[in-house]
Order: structure tokens, then sequence, then C-alpha cells
């Protein structure tokens, strides 16, 4: 039996600064305008600057087919133009109130050599005490028939071609 895959990364270049592509990516509030399941967040402790910070956290809406659910994020790395991070930790229909790990997601940044920025999202699955064979099942469900790791592939191809989309065209 091969062991379970932890995570999943993709990486795109993008013709913008790195931090313009920061801006846009630690912003949850926009996460919808090029995540494919992601509808958007609201930060539930804003600074008055309304930048990111470690210990940031955000209620992110999202939808998959019919399904609607609302998680609940906190910041773990916000280093402008370098990398930004965030742990799902409490999951919901309507509210975030399963507490428990879930995932974290990061983006990191690092000049290219055509003048843009490279952009690499990893999706890591910190659902580490479920067992196997309830995960498996799990994923099967709630992806039509995928693990996460093969769904978070596709999302993350869709995310950052549509981020790169939106970066290039302003």
């Amino acid at each position: 039996m091969e062991p379970r895959r932890m995570q999943v990364s993709d990486s795109i270049d993008i013709a913008a600064t790195a931090q313009a592509l920061y801006s846009m990516v630690s912003d949850p509030t926009r996460m919808g305008e090029w995540s494919p399941e992601n509808l958007g967040a609201t930060v539930v402790n804003p600074r008055p600057d309304g930048e990111a910070f470690v210990g940031m956290v955000f209620e992110g809406t999202n939808r998959r087919g019919r399904a609607r659910w609302i998680t609940r994020c906190t910041v773990t790395a916000a280093d402008p133009a370098e990398r930004f991070a965030f742990r799902v930790h409490a999951i919901g229909r309507k509210a975030p109130k399963i507490n428990g790990a879930n995932a974290s997601w990061e983006y990191r940044f690092e000049a290219n050599d055509s003048g843009g920025t490279a952009v690499t999202e990893t999706w890591f699955d910190d659902r580490r005490r479920w067992p196997r064979v309830v995960v498996e099942i799990f994923d099967r469900v709630v992806t039509s028939g995928k693990t996460f790791p093969e769904f978070q592939e596709k999302n993350i191809a869709r995310t950052l071609q549509a981020l790169k989309s939106a970066a290039e065209a302003s």
C-alpha cells in the first residue's frame, strides 16, 4: 500500500511583482476571484490598515457543486512579497462549528528570470489523525471519486491560472 500523499504543490510564472501578488493573495476577501471553490471570506479580527498578520482569523465561504460550507482559518505566515500561509481548523455547513485539523495552505513568491514572479501554491493535508480508511471513503464521497490530493491538483492549477490572468490584466 502506498503512503498517503499529504501535500500537493504547483507553480506558475506571473508577469507581476512579488509584492503585488502577495497583496492579492493575502487578502482572503478576494480569494473568490480566482479560486474554483472559495467564494471569498470575512476577516474576523482585521487590523486598521487591512494588512494580513500572523494570528489573523477569517471565515471562508466555499462551494463545490451544490454543497456549501464555511471554514475558520488562522494566518500562520504573513511575510510580504515572500510567503502567506494559513491553516483551516474549523468547518461547518452554516458556521464553522466542527473544530479539528483539516488543511493548511501556503503561497510562496519568488523572483524569476523574466522579471516576474514564480508563485507556488501548496495544500497540506492536516488530517493526520484520521484513519486511512475514513480518509479514503470521505475523499471519494466529497470529491466525486477522487482523493483530495488528486482533487487539489486541479484546483491549484485553476487557482494559479486565474491569479495569473487577474494579475496580468491589471
